[in-house]
Protein backbone atom coordinates (compact mmCIF):
# COMPACT_ATOMS: atom_id res chain seq x y z
CA UNK A 1 0.00 0.00 0.00
CA UNK A 2 1.05 3.58 -0.66
CA UNK A 3 -0.48 6.41 1.35
CA UNK A 4 -0.08 10.18 1.29
CA UNK A 5 -1.83 13.06 3.02
CA UNK A 6 -2.38 16.55 1.65
CA UNK A 7 -4.06 19.49 3.40
CA UNK A 8 -6.07 22.29 1.85
CA UNK A 9 -8.41 25.04 2.99
CA UNK A 10 -11.85 25.33 1.39
CA UNK A 11 -12.08 28.53 -0.66
CA UNK A 12 -15.27 30.58 -0.87
CA UNK A 13 -15.63 29.93 -4.60
CA UNK A 14 -15.80 26.16 -3.93
CA UNK A 15 -19.00 26.49 -1.91
CA UNK A 16 -22.69 26.79 -2.66
CA UNK A 17 -25.03 29.44 -1.15
CA UNK A 18 -25.23 27.40 2.10
CA UNK A 19 -21.39 27.59 2.32
CA UNK A 20 -21.20 23.78 1.85
CA UNK A 21 -18.48 22.58 -0.51
CA UNK A 22 -20.24 22.07 -3.85
CA UNK A 23 -20.30 18.32 -4.55
CA UNK A 24 -18.54 18.65 -7.92
CA UNK A 25 -15.43 20.09 -6.28
CA UNK A 26 -14.61 16.83 -4.53
CA UNK A 27 -13.38 15.36 -7.83
CA UNK A 28 -10.79 18.15 -7.96
CA UNK A 29 -9.76 17.45 -4.35
CA UNK A 30 -9.15 13.81 -5.29
CA UNK A 31 -7.12 14.87 -8.32
CA UNK A 32 -4.94 16.92 -5.96
CA UNK A 33 -4.52 13.80 -3.84
CA UNK A 34 -3.45 11.70 -6.85
CA UNK A 35 -1.00 14.32 -8.09
CA UNK A 36 0.56 14.65 -4.64
CA UNK A 37 0.77 10.87 -4.23
CA UNK A 38 2.72 10.55 -7.48
CA UNK A 39 4.97 13.44 -6.44
CA UNK A 40 5.59 11.79 -3.03
CA UNK A 41 6.91 8.60 -4.65
CA UNK A 42 9.26 10.49 -6.96
CA UNK A 43 7.43 11.14 -10.24
CA UNK A 44 5.22 14.10 -11.00
CA UNK A 45 2.03 13.74 -13.00
CA UNK A 46 3.62 16.07 -15.54
CA UNK A 47 6.55 13.65 -15.97
CA UNK A 48 4.12 10.82 -16.68
CA UNK A 49 2.37 12.91 -19.35
CA UNK A 50 5.73 13.99 -20.82
CA UNK A 51 6.42 10.29 -21.40
CA UNK A 52 3.35 10.19 -23.66
CA UNK A 53 1.03 8.53 -21.16
CA UNK A 54 -2.45 9.77 -20.26
CA UNK A 55 -4.39 8.64 -17.21
CA UNK A 56 -8.11 9.08 -17.91
CA UNK A 57 -10.60 8.33 -15.15
CA UNK A 58 -12.87 5.40 -15.98
CA UNK A 59 -14.70 5.02 -12.65
CA UNK A 60 -15.53 7.39 -9.80
CA UNK A 61 -17.42 6.47 -6.65
CA UNK A 62 -18.06 8.75 -3.68
CA UNK A 63 -19.86 8.67 -0.36
CA UNK A 64 -20.63 11.99 1.34
CA UNK A 65 -20.74 11.42 5.09
CA UNK A 66 -20.75 15.00 6.41
CA UNK A 67 -20.42 18.34 4.62
CA UNK A 68 -17.29 20.44 4.38
CA UNK A 69 -17.75 24.18 4.73
CA UNK A 70 -16.10 27.40 3.62
CA UNK A 71 -12.73 27.95 5.34
CA UNK A 72 -12.52 24.38 6.72
CA UNK A 73 -9.06 22.89 6.67
CA UNK A 74 -9.32 19.44 5.11
CA UNK A 75 -6.90 16.53 5.02
CA UNK A 76 -7.07 14.35 1.92
CA UNK A 77 -5.72 10.84 2.46
CA UNK A 78 -4.94 9.07 -0.82
CA UNK A 79 -4.12 5.38 -1.12
CA UNK A 80 -3.02 2.84 -3.70
CA UNK A 81 -3.90 -0.56 -2.23
CA UNK A 82 -3.52 -2.77 -5.33
CA UNK A 83 -0.56 -3.16 -7.67
CA UNK A 84 -1.42 -1.45 -10.97
CA UNK A 85 -1.63 -3.28 -14.27
CA UNK A 86 -3.38 -1.51 -17.16
CA UNK A 87 -5.40 0.37 -14.56
CA UNK A 88 -4.56 2.03 -11.27
CA UNK A 89 -7.05 2.35 -8.42
CA UNK A 90 -7.01 5.12 -5.82
CA UNK A 91 -8.97 5.30 -2.59
CA UNK A 92 -9.55 8.52 -0.65
CA UNK A 93 -10.70 9.71 2.73
CA UNK A 94 -11.24 13.34 3.63
CA UNK A 95 -11.13 14.46 7.26
CA UNK A 96 -12.07 17.84 8.73
CA UNK A 97 -10.14 19.77 11.39
CA UNK A 98 -11.81 17.74 14.15
CA UNK A 99 -10.36 14.61 12.50
CA UNK A 100 -13.86 13.44 11.54
CA UNK A 101 -14.09 11.53 8.26
CA UNK A 102 -16.48 13.46 6.03
CA UNK A 103 -16.01 11.76 2.66
CA UNK A 104 -14.72 8.52 1.18
CA UNK A 105 -14.23 7.78 -2.49
CA UNK A 106 -12.40 5.77 -5.11
CA UNK A 107 -11.31 6.34 -8.67
CA UNK A 108 -10.01 3.98 -11.33
CA UNK A 109 -7.76 5.33 -14.07
CA UNK A 110 -6.15 3.48 -16.94
CA UNK A 111 -2.83 3.97 -18.69
CA UNK A 112 -3.27 5.19 -22.26
CA UNK A 113 -0.57 5.68 -24.88
CA UNK A 114 -1.11 9.28 -26.05
CA UNK A 115 0.13 8.54 -29.60
CA UNK A 116 -1.68 5.30 -30.34
CA UNK A 117 -4.69 5.84 -28.07
CA UNK A 118 -4.28 2.25 -26.87
CA UNK A 119 -4.44 0.98 -23.30
CA UNK A 120 -1.00 -0.03 -21.99
CA UNK A 121 0.45 -1.51 -18.81
CA UNK A 122 1.82 0.69 -16.06
CA UNK A 123 5.20 1.98 -17.30
CA UNK A 124 8.21 0.15 -15.82
CA UNK A 125 9.79 3.28 -14.33
CA UNK A 126 6.55 4.16 -12.50
CA UNK A 127 6.05 0.55 -11.39
CA UNK A 128 9.57 0.52 -9.89
CA UNK A 129 8.76 3.67 -7.88
CA UNK A 130 5.48 2.15 -6.69
CA UNK A 131 7.23 -1.05 -5.61
CA UNK A 132 10.01 0.94 -3.88
CA UNK A 133 7.45 2.94 -1.86
CA UNK A 134 5.08 0.04 -1.09
CA UNK A 135 4.56 -0.47 2.63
Amino acid sequence: MIHTTHSLRVRYGETDPMKYVYYGNYAEYFEIGRVELFRSIGMSYNEIENQGIWLPVSEYKIKYIKPAFYDDKLEIHTYIKKTPGVKIEFEYEIFNEENVKITEASTTLFFLDAKTNKVIKCPDNLMKLIEKNWV
